[in-house]
């Protein structure tokens, strides 16, 4: 055992993630080779973002997004652990993390610490807690609904404790109006349809897809205006990058909601009328 080799090669690995937190270095992220504006959108390492969800119907898809977020504010580093800091009435609502689910998005489950809280001010207190450590590779932050406790303090609380460690920190909730917060952006995501699969996959579903609208960026990019963008966006889990949704090849045409599907009379019925004939009409029941 070569002691002095292997000090040497422990004081190199400590300087590279020491540098990692110099500032300067690597201090924003992007959502990939696409995405808005050809990925021009930047987002702050070591800061507090939002991500909202208007409906919870929206959430499995904020959720999705905001996972995709913290691998693309890790980078390829993947020695880092996210954690996540989620309160229970949560995972009541809308069930457990399944860990195939995480694999498909790209994240390994080995990586993802998942904290328990009963309520949103013990989400707080224990994600105030976690964004002072800084081996962490991200942290989510999941209290249910708009509480009260989740104001402009405990979030300019947050945001400092990251920017001091350099966690970049994603809160994610289901809002149905914006609240004053320290946040660095502000997303709200919903879910979109997405493109057609592989061509030897014909069956097999497409990429997750999404709609964000950036609804808050601190600071601005580069001096451009890109709050109150929106952009149709698909995760390449294998590449971990966003890009434009392609439009669909055809239109989507919406079912109309309580219409039953029609007896084979009726149907008819309707060809005969298209055609010009006269038809009888049958009361249906």
């Amino acid at each position: 055992m070569d002691t002095v080799r292997d000090i040497a090669a422990l004081r190199q690995m400590l300087a590279g993630l020491e540098a990692e937190r110099l500032p300067g270095a690597a201090s924003v992220f992007s959502l990939g080779a696409a995405g808005p504006e050809g990925g021009g959108v930047r987002l702050a390492r070591g800061a507090l973002h939002e991500v909202q969800a208007v409906h919870g119907a929206d959430l499995p898809a904020a959720t999705g997004f905001v996972l995709a977020l913290a691998l693309r504010a890790g980078g390829a580093d993947v020695r880092r652990p996210i954690l996540w800091v989620r309160q229970d009435f949560a995972e009541a609502e809308l069930g457990r993390l399944d860990a195939p689910g995480l694999a498909s998005l790209g994240l390994d489950p080995s990586r993802l610490i998942l904290v328990r809280a009963p309520d949103a001010a013990e989400v707080l207190r224990a994600a105030g807690d976690a964004v002072r450590c800084p081996g962490l590779g991200a942290l989510v932050i999941e209290p249910w609904g708009e509480p009260k406790t989740l104001d402009l303090t405990a979030t300019r609380r947050l945001s400092l404790r990251a920017a001091s460690s350099g966690v970049t920190s994603f809160l994610l909730h289901a809002a149905a109006r914006p609240a004053p917060t320290a946040v660095a952006t502000r997303w709200r995501v919903a879910p979109a349809a997405s493109g057609p699969g592989a061509p030897e996959e014909a069956d097999a579903p497409g990429n997750p897809a999404f709609t964000a609208t950036l609804l808050r960026h601190r600071g601005g990019e580069g001096g451009r205006p890109v709050e109150g963008g929106t952009w149709n966006l698909e995760w390449d889990h294998e590449a971990c990058s966003f890009r434009d949704l392609a439009p669909l090849p055809r239109a989507v045409v919406p079912v109309p909601a309580g219409r039953p599907a029609g007896t084979a009379a009726a149907r008819q019925g309707d060809a005969g009328a298209e055609r010009g004939e006269v038809v009888a009409l049958r009361r249906a029941g």
